[in-house]
């Protein structure tokens, strides 16, 4: 039973959507009523601006660390349980029971998920997905690129076989979730960083 405690609480911390929090007190705003309909960093740029925007990414990111570390402490050897921690944070922030399971795409999470149980090959795959942001100025190429090569990076390291079960699953799961934003690349419509979006009709 005590094994299902860290499940939940990841669930939980990652179904705290900081975006809809701040929309709410900033603006009085549902940010999933605008835009992308994402509860997440890059749609709270579009709606809200720079700077709750990136309390949110930090936030979003801390969701991910949280359970994680939590977890390392409760059970340090026991790798499979850190990772499925990081991963009921991911699915609480896509799925947050407190916002009728409409939430974000998760990258945010994913990164804090990530820096916690892998730091260089995710500090690696990070620094060439905000190299490829900021060139292009799309931010889902750039999720779609971490997410990628994490694995990739994972397979010269010697960490643990659930970690790198976990970066698999993390770039199915990002694919999945970015279906929408990869047709809009390939067709030249997606949005560029810092592009304003109106309400969603």
């Amino acid at each position: 039973m005590i094994y299902v405690i860290p499940i939940v609480l990841g669930y939980l911390i990652g179904s705290v959507s900081f975006s809809y929090i701040l929309g709410k007190s900033l603006k009085g705003i549902d940010v999933r009523q605008y835009g992308s309909g994402n509860a997440g960093a890059t749609n709270t740029l579009r709606v809200l601006g720079v700077g709750p925007a990136i309390a949110v990414l930090l936030l979003d990111v801390l969701k991910g660390i949280v359970p994680v570390l939590l977890t390392m402490w409760w059970f340090p050897e026991h790798v499979t349980m850190h990772v499925v921690a990081g991963v009921s944070a991911i699915i609480g922030h896509n799925w947050p029971v407190f916002l009728k399971f409409k939430g974000g795409k998760g990258i945010a999470t994913t990164i804090g998920v990530v820096a916690s149980l892998c730091f260089l090959p995710a500090l690696f795959a990070g620094i060439i997905a905000i190299i490829s942001i900021v060139f292009t100025r799309y931010v889902s190429l750039g999720s779609l690129i971490f997410t990628f090569l994490l694995p990739i990076f994972l397979l010269f390291t010697d960490y643990e076989t659930p970690i790198f079960i976990l970066s698999i699953f993390i770039f199915i799961f990002a694919l999945i979730r970015h279906r929408s934003n990869i047709v809009k690349l390939l067709q030249g419509r997606e949005n560029k960083i810092g592009a304003k979006s109106a309400k969603k009709a």
